[in-house]
């Protein structure tokens, strides 16, 4: 199993901490256990659902034996790919999401409290079974870890999935760098973002884009291209994937992000 990430030796130990603190807290497994396990909202689909259906798509006709699910959250996306695949090894850099979501895989139920307004709270309860996911979710292991140093073992898959992640890592130009490593040649990474660049995650002078290079923009797209353009090609045009957020009974947000699907060609 993974060992916990050593704060003290990370070479951008603050953003470190800060992802820690933020992917910890209540605030965070609320929101969290929600959008992946909650009714849809506002007519838009279920992330996980509809980010596994898409992988699931790019990837027919090609095996379909194992897949890598990083920044996994609370685990609802490796249920979903264990309906495809025969194997899901799902990794996240909080412990607490990861003990949720081997909790839900034991017990086969979620059980969260969600702020309604001021101090007032409702409390949810949903099984795997009202989703479908029941049968399969024993296919997925789930362990805490740094995506960003992971050990050699974890290869050979047919899809990596890295939903909302990359805007989240103090150095997602490394985290490319060597993503390839991770993959069967003609295996598919699937990388989502909204690029919500922030500098207490990540240093502004590693964003992928968002910011100017010698007085010239730079997408998040072209950096995420250059980056990656040595070991894969890109699979048909960007796609754009809503997803909600709830704060309160009354307060949501309501994101875009920005779906890629990558061939590795060697």
């Amino acid at each position: 199993m993974l060992k916990p990430p050593r704060l003290s030796r990370s070479p951008s130990k603050s953003a470190m901490t800060a992802l820690y603190a933020r992917y910890n807290s209540d605030t965070a497994v609320s929101q969290y256990c929600d959008a992946h396990y909650g009714l849809d909202k506002f007519g838009v689909e279920n992330f996980s659902r509809k980010i596994t259906r898409i992988s699931a798509a790019a990837l027919e006709g090609k095996p379909q034996n194992s897949a890598l699910n990083l920044g996994c959250a609370v685990g609802r996306t490796s249920f979903e790919l264990a309906t495809h695949f025969e194997q899901v090894t799902g990794i996240d850099f909080s412990s607490r999401f990861i003990n949720i979501a081997k909790r839900i895989q034991k017990r086969g139920k979620i059980c969260y409290q969600l702020p309604e307004e001021g101090v007032l709270i409702s409390d949810h309860e949903i099984s795997l079974a009202d989703l479908n996911l029941a049968e399969t979710a024993d296919k997925v292991t789930f362990l805490q870890g740094d995506v960003c140093r992971l050990e050699p073992r974890f290869c050979d898959y047919d899809l990596v999935l890295a939903a909302n992640l990359i805007d989240r890592l103090p150095e997602p130009g490394k985290f490319l760098a060597n993503i390839h490593q991770r993959l069967v040649i003609g295996g598919l990474l699937v990388i989502t973002s909204p690029y919500n660049w922030l500098e207490h995650y990540t240093p502004r002078k590693r964003w992928l884009g968002g910011r100017f290079r010698a007085g010239t923009p730079l997408t998040s797209l072209e950096g995420l291209s250059k980056k990656l353009s040595r070991h894969f090609t890109m699979i048909g045009e960007p796609l754009e994937l809503e997803y909600v957020i709830r704060e309160t009974a009354r307060t949501f947000q309501h994101c875009i992000s920005q779906v890629t699907i990558w061939h590795r060609i060697h």
